[in-house]
């Protein structure tokens, strides 16, 4: 018996990580439906965000991020990967990867912009969580709080 309270306490010491599912974290999209051009702010804004998701997907301790760079010029080759058909899970499977994220932000106006987040079963399919959160204002900040918001309340939250 104190053999098996051993072990279950080496298991229950083990990081997080070693748990966590490789997950292919796909670059975000800018999807700007705006009369104006997307400016450089905006292209800082997706990248913070890109850093910001992989980095909470990976802290969470559910996902495992794995390395794109194998596969960069098939993602190059792709115009849109939230919206391709589902190629993102072709791409996913050939980087090894269990789970596909993909996300992206859309912009209306300055003052109307979505930030939407999908992950799907790369082997299925099925989508295992999604949101959107529509954000007031186009700032750092507005950003941010959406993202850790859509974070919170979807994506990272634990199943009821």
């Amino acid at each position: 018996m104190g053999i098996i309270v051993l072990l279950l306490a080496l298991v229950a010491a083990l990081p997080l990580s070693a748990h966590a599912a490789p997950t292919a974290v796909f670059p975000a999209v800018f999807v700007n439906s705006s009369p104006e051009p997307t400016s450089p702010e905006e292209a800082a804004r997706l990248k913070n965000m890109d850093a910001a998701l992989t980095r909470a997907l990976a802290d969470s301790g559910q996902y495992q991020p794995v390395d794109l760079a194998p596969i960069a010029a098939d993602i190059s080759a792709v115009r849109d990967i939230h919206d391709c058909n589902g190629c993102e899970m072709d791409l996913a499977k050939k980087a090894g990867a269990k789970y596909a994220v993909v996300a992206w932000a859309q912009k209306v106006s300055n003052l109307i912009l979505n930030i939407n987040i999908r992950i799907e079963d790369a082997d299925t399919g099925q989508v295992v969580k999604a949101g959107s959160v529509d954000i007031r204002g186009n700032t750092d900040e507005s950003w941010s709080r959406g993202l850790k918001y859509l974070l919170k309340e979807y994506v990272l939250r634990a199943q009821p």
